[in-house]
C-alpha cells in the first residue's frame, strides 16, 4: 500500500516547482490558479530571488501548497490516473493537511489557497514579535519532553509539544521564557541537543488561540466534501472522514501538537509500505526513515523524480 504525504513549513525554497511550471501546462495552471485566488503574484515570489519574502509565513504557506498541488497534478495528468488510483491514504504535516485535503477533493485549489493565506496571516498576527519561540529537542522521547514542558512552564508562561516528528526529534513551542527554561531542563534530563528554531511564529501551542478563532470562522464559511482517499489527521493520528470532524481537527491543530510519528506508525499498521512525499524538499521522507524500517519513503519535487516514479506505476 502507498501513502502520499504533504510537507509543511520549513520545506520551502526559492525556484521550487519552476521546472514543472516551464514544462507542464497542468503545473502552470496550478500556480496561476493560486495567484488568481489570492489576487497576488505569488508565483513571482516563489520563482524570484528574495528568500526573506518567500519565508514570510503568509507567503510560505500558500506557496508550499501551490508546489504540492502542482506536483500532484503533473503526476495525475502524466499517469492518466486520479489520486484514488495512485495511493491508498494521505496525510500532511501542519499546513500540509490543507494540501492533503485538497488533493483528495474535499475542497478546490482556490479554497485551499485562500484558507492558508488566512491561516498564515492570523498566525503571524497572533503573537507580538519576541514573545514566542520554538525549539527542537533531540534525544528524548515524547513522555520525557512532556515532562520538560511541564517543569519549564510557570503560571501563564507555558510551552508544550508542537511537533512529535519522529523518535528522538520533538519540537516544543510557547513563550520564549518557558522555552529557555526548557532548554536547560532538557539538557539536565539527557537531551543530546536543543536547537532554538529560526521562526517568528510559535505554532501549535496555546499562544495561537487568536489564530484558532480566525481559522474556525473561515472554515465555518465553506463546505467541504468527503475525502475520496482515506485521510489521516494530525490531531488524532487516525483516519478522519467526517467533514465536521475534519474542520474541528483543523481548528484544534492550531493550538495542539502535530502527531506525525504516530501518524506514520498508524499508516504502517494499516499496511503502508511506501510513502511518497508530494511537494518541496525531503523533510517528511527523512522523518519516515527515522520512524520505521517497514516502509520506504521517496520525495517527489522535480521532473526527474516524478518521471522515475511514473515508470514504476
Amino acid at each position: 500500500m502507498r501513502a502520499f504525504l504533504f510537507p509543511g513549513q520549513g520545506s520551502q525554497k526559492l525556484k521550487m516547482g519552476y521546472d514543472l511550471y516551464q514544462n507542464y501546462q497542468e503545473a502552470k495552471d496550478v500556480f496561476e490558479e493560486v495567484d488568481s485566488a489570492l489576487s497576488q503574484n505569488l508565483s513571482s515570489i516563489i520563482f524570484g530571488d528574495d528568500a526573506d519574502l518567500l519565508n514570510k509565513t503568509e507567503n510560505t504557506q500558500p506557496a508550499l501548497f501551490a508546489m504540492s498541488m502542482a506536483v500532484l497534478k503533473v503526476i495525475e495528468t502524466q499517469s492518466g490516473k486520479n489520486i484514488n488510483e495512485l495511493c491508498d491514504m494521505v496525510a500532511g504535516h501542519s499546513l500540509g493537511e490543507y494540501s492533503a485535503l485538497t488533493a483528495v477533493e474535499t475542497m478546490p485549489i482556490s479554497t485551499g489557497a485562500r484558507l492558508l493565506k488566512t491561516r498564515a496571516k492570523a498566525m503571524a498576527e497572533a503573537v507580538p514579535a519576541g514573545i514566542g519561540a520554538m525549539m527542537a529537542i533531540i534525544g528524548l522521547n515524547i513522555d520525557d519532553v512532556a515532562k520538560v514542558c511541564e517543569k519549564a512552564s510557570n503560571g501563564e508562561i507555558v510551552c508544550s509539544v508542537a511537533n512529535d516528528n519522529c523518535p528522538g526529534q520533538i519540537v516544543i513551542s510557547g513563550y520564549k521564557e518557558a522555552i529557555e527554561n526548557a532548554q536547560n531542563i532538557a539538557k539536565e534530563m539527557g537531551a543530546k541537543k536543543c536547537v532554538i528554531l529560526p521562526v517568528s511564529v510559535p505554532a501549535h501551542c496555546p499562544l495561537m488561540a487568536p489564530a484558532k478563532d480566525i481559522v474556525e470562522s473561515a472554515l465555518s464559511e465553506i463546505t467541504i466534501q468527503d475525502p475520496i482517499v482515506p485521510f489521516v489527521s494530525n490531531r488524532t493520528a487516525k483516519f478522519t472522514t467526517d467533514t465536521k470532524e475534519i474542520k474541528e481537527n483543523l481548528t484544534a491543530q492550531m493550538v495542539n501538537g502535530v502527531r506525525f510519528r504516530e501518524s506514520v506508525d498508524f499508516m504502517v499498521s494499516k499496511g503502508v509500505s511506501e510513502f511518497i512525499e508530494i511537494g518541496s524538499g525531503n523533510v517528511l521522507s527523512g522523518l519516515v526513515k527515522r520512524t520505521t524500517d517497514k516502509a520506504t519513503s521517496t520525495p517527489l519535487s522535480s521532473i526527474e523524480s516524478i518521471t522515475e516514479f511514473l515508470k514504476g506505476l
